[in-house]
């Protein structure tokens, strides 16, 4: 049995970090970098960089703090957020991320991430999905959650599979930022049914959200912005809780 990552997630937009609530809504979080080598010094496993900017300028600050991360810390980056081609994805990993994370990109072009698991290899290529409800399930969306692209989540989630995808960002729109626990019906659904690793985002409000996350939704990771970056917990805090209860952490 693998160990369950923790990893915090820093949403990036002109060198600052921000977080919001169901993707709104975004209010100033701190310095990226100081964030980057607390969460390390803390014992993240992982980091997750997103460009929720998505514009050039807004990329070209994300390469820049992925440059100045990848200096001081000693852990996986994972980049992505307006990544659209694989010269994109070259740029970030050259800029030291290990791994790349595509949403859009990939409903619009499918074959991006065949083409970039051909020349990165599988490991270093994120799907991430935006799942949004949608009648009795989920849909994937697009652009930061502002369009439906009709895909069930689950047939998409094994489609990007197929095409190449090693591991799965899951984000839940209706949780985010919401503290109100991550979608475990969602989770569990897709975990269930795919063969790659999924990481679970979206909800977290409190210890026993993270421990359902993986108990319940069978996530192998957990991806927490709002309880890290405004002091609710603290990763030592996280893993200790975990352990008590009998997971396998790092």
């Amino acid at each position: 049995m693998l160990a369950t990552r923790i990893i915090p997630c820093l949403d990036v937009d002109e060198g600052g970090v921000f977080k919001g609530i169901r993707f709104k809504n975004l209010v100033p979080a701190g310095d990226p970098v100081r964030l980057a080598q607390r969460y390390y010094e803390e014992g993240a496993d992982e980091l997750t960089f997103l460009d929720i900017g998505a514009s050039w300028k807004s990329r070209k600050t994300l390469i820049e703090i992925v440059e100045k991360v990848s200096r001081v810390i000693f852990i996986p980056l994972c980049a992505g957020g307006g990544v659209k081609s694989l010269s994109d994805i070259k740029e970030l990993l050259r800029a030291g991320a290990d791994k790349v994370s595509i949403c859009t990109a990939a409903l619009e072009n499918p074959s991006l991430l065949r083409e970039a698991s051909l020349a990165f290899g599988s490991q270093s290529v994120v799907l991430s999905i935006d799942a949004g409800r949608a009648g009795q399930g989920w849909h994937a969306f697009m652009k930061g959650g502002r369009i439906d692209s009709g895909l069930e989540v689950v047939d998409w989630a094994r489609k990007g599979i197929e095409l190449g995808a090693g591991e799965i960002l899951l984000n839940s729109i209706d949780r985010d930022g919401t503290k109100e626990g991550y979608d475990l019906e969602l989770l569990r659904t897709i975990s269930d049914k795919v063969s790659v690793p999924v990481i679970a985002s979206g909800g977290a409000g409190h210890l026993e959200d993270i421990y359902e996350a993986i108990n319940t939704g069978q996530a192998d990771a957990v991806l927490l912005a709002s309880l890290l970056h405004f002091g609710q917990l603290t990763i030592p805090e996280i893993k200790n809780y975990l352990k008590s209860k009998g997971v396998k952490v790092r």
